[in-house]
């Protein structure tokens, strides 16, 4: 495994790149401050921007840390942030990493979260030299798991009551790619 870190990827709409403090705005007013974008997430709403700003304090001040993983979604065709990619949880033992996102509301429903995510995908695969990438949602947040499909994730199973977020705990289901399986679909 190689610790690059979190950086640059482009997709053809989207520059994934570092947080930087003055992304705090755009975050909090964007998505992180929105009721249905946390709502099927772990984290409440944030509750003012003094809120984000720590956060992104805390998360810029990781980047120098090689196995840390966490892009802002810059739109190019304006310039604004609209969402959060990164690795949740990575296991070095195997080569593996959970992959997370939210984006906001007003960008839903255009393939952005998937292209994002395919983006990350190919890094990590590519660069960083992963075998496993992974991502779970909410049984009851379909649209998430069609952006793991649409990236090319194969659904592996549902866990029973086996998560938490912010509506209670909840059935989770499980979506994976592995670099071999990528592979064969870019050969394609």
């Amino acid at each position: 495994m190689n610790k690059t870190g979190t950086q640059k990827i482009e997709t053809p709409r989207l520059i994934l790149r570092r947080f930087k403090a003055e992304d705090a705005e755009e975050m909090f007013n964007n998505w992180a401050s929105d009721p249905e974008v946390t709502r099927f997430l772990t984290w409440q709403p944030h509750s003012g921007l003094e809120v984000t700003e720590s956060i992104l304090t805390e998360w810029i001040s990781r980047y120098e840390d090689g196995g840390y993983f966490n892009w802002v979604m810059e739109y190019k065709q304006s310039g604004s942030v609209i969402g959060n990619i990164s690795v949740v949880r990575l296991y070095e033992d195997i080569e593996a990493a959970d992959i997370g996102y939210c984006m906001s509301r007003s960008f839903w429903g255009q393939g952005l979260m998937s292209e994002a995510l395919r983006g990350v995908m190919d890094y990590l695969f590519d660069v960083v030299g992963l075998n496993r990438v992974a991502a779970c949602h909410d049984v009851n947040n379909p649209r998430s798991g069609r952006v793991m499909e649409k990236a090319g994730m194969i659904q592996e199973g549902i866990l029973k009551a086996a998560g938490k977020n912010n509506l209670g705990i909840h059935d989770v289901v499980w979506h994976a790619m592995i670099r071999k399986e990528r592979d064969i679909i870019r050969n394609k």
